[in-house]
């Protein structure tokens, strides 16, 4: 079995803005490309124009309807889900041979699908769904924070987040240094409010939410935030997909 590091160097994590996600699916799209053509073996789709198609994704987005208990109005609340990096990952420590393991260096977990034998055991002890094995490579996949991009030096400092922080259109995405207290994401946690999923598990996740405002009572809302990357939200959006980048 694998061990799990007693401490990390930094927490690199997302943190996940529910207030204003509007459930476009463009971080799912960037994922599944970015993911497909680059890190470990590519993101299969299986009779991908027949009547049940299927594949391997890293990332997806939920939709729910909440209501509030005062009785509010109902309102649609869309919830992005991947590898939480958790700090206590079950899905380490049950790994038989190694291949899924957290990194000192910054908390991000990954799997090695060299020594990957595909047999599901840390799918089953995810509490979040967040693995799925990919059909066609056999070996289990996940969401790796894009690893490849965030160290890559060969790219301008603003792309150098995961594909999906650089794509979303809404600025509801955020990506850094959890450990710190001081980074834009701890700050941004600390103001909002941000929260563990499911915290009851002492997973200790590491990306956290940050919870949706009440839509009814507009008047008592926080003004919009400002994206914290440069070139954030839809405008900076707009002018990547326009010039290609």
């Amino acid at each position: 079995m694998t061990c799990l590091p007693a401490a990390t160097d930094r927490k690199l994590g997302l943190v996940i803005d529910l207030d204003t996600c509007v459930g476009c699916h463009a971080c799912v799209i960037a994922c599944k490309g970015w993911n497909t053509q680059y890190h470990g073996a590519p993101l299969s789709d299986m009779d991908p124009y027949g009547p049940r198609p299927e594949g391997t994704f890293l990332n997806r987005i939920h939709s729910y309807e909440a209501l509030p208990d005062d009785g509010g109005a109902a309102q649609m609340v869309h919830f992005p889900k991947s590898c939480l990096h958790c700090d206590n990952a079950p899905c380490v420590t049950v790994c038989p041979t190694g291949a899924s393991y957290k990194r000192a260096e910054d908390g991000i977990v990954l799997v090695d699908e060299d020594a990957c034998i595909g047999c599901n055991l840390c799918a089953w002890a995810c509490p979040y769904g967040a693995r799925e094995l990919d059909r066609a490579s056999g070996v289990m996949k996940k969401c790796t924070l894009c690893i490849d991009r965030i160290y890559n030096e060969n790219l301008p400092q603003e792309d150098r987040v995961p594909a999906c922080v650089r794509t979303c259109p809404a600025g509801a995405r955020h990506f850094g240094d959890l450990a710190d207290p001081d980074s834009a994401v701890s700050r941004l946690v600390a103001e909002r409010g941000g929260f563990d999923l499911m915290a009851e598990l002492d997973t200790a996740p590491v990306n956290k939410y940050l919870p949706p405002r009440r839509k009814d009572r507009l008047e008592n809302a926080a003004p919009p935030l400002t994206p914290i990357a440069s070139g954030g939200g839809l405008a900076g959006w707009l002018d990547r997909m326009l010039g290609g980048g």
